[in-house]
């Protein structure tokens, strides 16, 4: 039996147990299962790895997408650029092996991680069909693991951004700070931070939403609610509004293909 499964903490709500399960029913796959492994510290992983010796592949989401890093043998390019990893394959390899590659993980246990970022893929393809001309200034709000995947694509789309946090960072500009120009010249706007995520519904982030028109698009990484208040808020200016539900689905089907598919990963 091939064991999959998610890390993070805490993992009450989970897309990827469902997801995967309904997967499994439905394309009658019989030989696999997925588990939810809700670890406080990374410094588990190890722990986790040796007693579940069947593990073929983790999901990883808060608070481990940028601290797992240290763990991993190899870091596929685009995680590496995003500095953040939400995939892990777990191969066999020898211990010696990995001495010889070079490659630094877990010492003394006789299995690879590979480190991917299936939310890049997930957020570029949900993104691009919604993309017009005058999207060409960006604010992310938030600045954390999910962050980093956004701000990826947005680099290779030629797409420049703004981050915005509550606290002071270099570069940043603050909640508090941002003005209706800020808002009216940045038409595309992403929401990494889990406010307004259910049970929380009534949180959303604090913008000058009077400064959203009809040429904005509002992307929420949130998907449950279906529409949350920030894109509530944008809708009735009469943005475009976009959640995270596809993006979801398409970086779970990733890793489904990262884990599985021999051919286009060896």
């Amino acid at each position: 039996m091939n064991h999959y499964g998610l890390i993070g903490y805490p993992l009450s709500h989970s897309f990827s147990k469902k997801f995967f399960t309904e997967k499994f029913e439905k394309e009658n796959i019989t030989d696999s299962e997925y588990h939810l492994f809700p670890i406080e510290h990374i410094s588990e992983l190890p722990a986790l790895l040796n007693a579940h010796p069947h593990l073929c592949g983790l999901n990883v989401t808060i608070p481990h997408k940028l601290s797992v890093l240290k763990y991993l043998d190899w870091v596929e390019h685009h995680a590496k650029t995003a500095g953040a990893v939400n995939c892990i394959r777990i191969s066999a390899q020898s211990s010696i092996e990995a001495v010889f590659s070079g490659e630094v993980g877990i010492k003394g246990h006789d299995f690879r991680l590979e480190g991917y970022n299936t939310d890049i893929y997930g957020f570029e393809k949900s993104l691009r069909p919604f993309l017009k001309d005058h999207h060409d200034q960006a604010l992310v709000l938030g600045d954390g693991g999910a962050a980093r995947a956004v701000k990826c694509v947005l680099e290779s789309l030629g797409i420049n951004f703004k981050v915005v946090t509550r606290k002071p960072q270099p570069g940043n500009l603050l909640f508090k700070d941002l003005t209706t120009r800020d808002i009216k010249r940045h038409t595309l706007i992403v929401n990494t931070t889990p406010l307004g995520m259910s049970p929380k519904v009534d949180e959303y982030p604090p913008i000058p939403y009077e400064a959203i028109t009809d040429d904005h698009l509002l992307y929420d990484l949130v998907y449950n609610p279906e529409k949350t208040l920030f894109l509530k808020k944008g809708e009735e200016q009469g943005a475009a509004i976009k959640n995270g539900y596809e993006m979801l689905v398409l970086q779970a089907e990733k890793s489904w293909e990262i884990w599985t598919d021999k051919e286009k990963y060896p």
